[in-house]
């Protein structure tokens, strides 16, 4: 036993009849073992409840045993956005099985970018995962050109060198989204878009833009930033600007509460008088009155193959190939 009366590297060798360094090997996962050798070490761990101390363990193996999930957003948006959790669910579920770690990170201190990179680049995490980045982010290329396992979960506006990345073809959910609305007969169709700073933002404006000048239609655009605030004061302008709209298409499921919220205030029915097509599927869009039509993202499986890339890239796989999945349109009574 040591000081702290924890079963030692050296008793666990004597147990199974092996050298403390081939005991050292099997704990740090080394494959110059025997398996029946790893078998007796590891029964004599079991027997003696051995823990590996994780300190030593990274100086050998220069591993941390942990990852970080990079968000720069604020506190509040993270936390109120279902696809932030079902986002840290799919990571979380494919590193369960492991021995890593998650490290949350959110947005940095104004102009504090550097001391993420620092954090980053100071042997802290084996990897990370990036999300809901934006272009205005200088930080971006600096990030992906870390000596570090790095994933995006969409690809990085204004970066020019090869990641890997994941998403969904946001444009092409988008179009099915408006022309969903078109099927319904709907002429006068407006957008709650999102950030165009943004992957999401900008590609879910394409696909309505491509579908509305396809059939001949002007466009009616607001910005929102992806909250029930920001969906509310677009909302807000684009009604004031187009109070005959007959569709919207809402960048995001947060922002369509919102607009249907504002069309209840204004005594507009949905879908009677204006359809609404929201985009995600959260949880959210069965709870909303009525029940929202919306463009399904698988999210979780998202986050799980965020992690199984970072998983490989952290064990020496060369991966800097976007990852693209397609959506699938929900209808229920909103549209």
């Amino acid at each position: 036993m040591d000081d702290t009366g924890s079963p030692t590297l050296e008793q666990v060798a004597a147990l199974a009849g092996v050298s403390r360094a081939t005991v050292s090997r099997v704990v740090n996962g080394s494959p110059k073992v025997l398996p029946e050798t790893v078998a007796l070490v590891e029964r004599a761990i079991g027997q003696l409840g051995y823990v590996p101390n994780r300190a030593a363990r990274a100086l050998v193996t220069r591993r941390t045993d942990s990852v970080a999930i990079v968000v720069p957003e604020p506190d509040s948006r993270v936390f109120s956005d279902p696809f932030f959790a079902g986002m840290l669910r799919g990571v979380s579920r494919t590193l369960a099985p492991t021995s890593s770690q998650l490290v949350l990170l959110l947005e940095p201190a104004e102009g504090d970018d550097q001391r993420l990179l620092r954090y980053l680049r100071g042997g802290h995490v084996d990897g990370a995962i990036i999300i809901s980045h934006h272009g205005r982010d200088n930080v971006l290329q600096e990030l992906a050109q870390l000596p570090l396992p790095i994933v995006f979960s969409a690809r990085p506006l204004g970066v020019d060198v090869p990641v890997a990345s994941v998403d969904v073809d946001n444009v092409a959910g988008a179009r099915t989204a408006v022309e969903h609305l078109l099927s319904l007969g709907r002429r006068k169709l407006g957008t709650v878009a999102g950030p165009i700073d943004m992957t999401a933002g900008l590609d879910r404006l394409t696909g309505y833009q491509n579908a509305v000048a396809e059939a001949g239609l002007p466009e009616a655009v607001a910005f929102g930033d992806f909250t029930a605030d920001g969906g509310e004061q677009a909302a807000l302008e684009l009604l004031d600007k187009h109070p005959d709209l007959d569709g919207i298409f809402v960048a995001n499921d947060l922002m369509a509460t919102a607009v249907l919220r504002v069309l209840s205030e204004r005594g507009r029915r949905v879908p009677a008088d204006v359809a609404v097509v929201g985009f995600d599927d959260s949880v959210m869009a069965t709870t909303t009155t009525p029940k929202l039509t919306t463009v399904r993202q698988p999210v979780e499986r998202l986050g799980a193959r965020l992690a199984e890339i970072l998983l490989a890239k952290i064990g020496g796989a060369d991966l800097t190939s976007p990852e693209v999945y397609g959506t699938e349109l929900i209808i229920r009574d909103s549209a």
